[in-house]
């Protein structure tokens, strides 16, 4: 059973989605999650108001701490945020919520399944997906259709923003990790599911934000440099921790 959970959530220049994201989660986590647990904001290079913004909410939360990240790149924030946290339990989610939280507790449940790692699904049967272009979809489906070829790899969706892991688990997986981008995650998936770590994923309902910052084209073309480069370039062999309980 984990005893606490920390959520980390990235920002870059979200001055204005902040506020009422945090306000949403926190209640929301309040109201479902029986562990401990911490609202961890990583400020990754913003350059607007955000910083003041995270000093407001900690004020007005307890439970909300946040740390400066002077260089950009999500995987270089979760790096650090998921390295020295002390809970048991790391995650993270999207600052727009993109995902409905009422999965979170699914996420978290998977350890207690046996699972060293739960990840949200867009791609599997019973997600739900709403207003998300066609665009996105088909290079959504295609890069992961991708990882399955190059990797033959267990899971259905590398990307989606809502992932949880134990902590044992994120430092064994994360020195191995080179990339400091948005290739992050699926660097991090690739070398958990090649060294059989066990993954769950979780199916999600998933409302697409039109606000969105991510240039889906260039950060395309950078995942698949990053998927050659670990197919070619070889994996890291990590071995994964004992579990109390068998996955299914």
């Amino acid at each position: 059973m984990h005893n606490s959970v920390d959520i980390v959530i990235p920002v870059l220049n979200e001055e204005k989605a902040l506020p009422e994201s945090v306000d949403r989660l926190h209640d929301f986590l309040t109201n479902t999650i029986k562990s401990k647990w911490r609202i961890l904001i990583a400020d990754n290079g913003s350059t607007d108001t955000t910083p003041q913004v995270c000093k407001e909410l900690a004020k007005k939360y307890k439970a909300l701490s946040y740390i400066r990240i002077e260089q950009r790149g999500r995987g270089r924030a979760l790096r650090k945020a998921w390295l020295e946290s002390e809970a048991d339990i790391v995650t993270y989610m999207d600052v727009d919520l993109s995902t409905d939280l009422r999965a979170f507790p699914d996420l978290l449940r998977a350890f207690d399944e046996g699972y060293h790692i739960a990840i949200g699904t867009r791609l599997s049967s019973g997600a739900k997906v709403h207003l998300r272009s066609m665009k996105r979809e088909f290079i959504s489906r295609t890069y992961n259709l991708i990882i399955k070829l190059l990797f033959f790899t267990s899971f259905q969706d590398a990307q989606c923003g809502f992932k949880a892991m134990t902590t044992d688990v994120a430092h064994r997986i994360i020195p191995n990790i080179m990339d400091q981008g948005w290739f992050f995650d699926s660097e991090l998936l690739i070398i958990a599911d090649k060294n059989d770590f066990k993954i769950k994923e979780v199916p999600v309902t998933w409302t697409d934000d039109p606000d969105s910052r991510v240039r889906v084209i260039n950060t395309a073309w950078t995942d698949l440099k990053g998927l050659f480069r670990l197919r070619f370039g070889g994996l890291p062999k990590v071995r994964p921790p004992a579990t109390t309980k068998k996955a299914p």
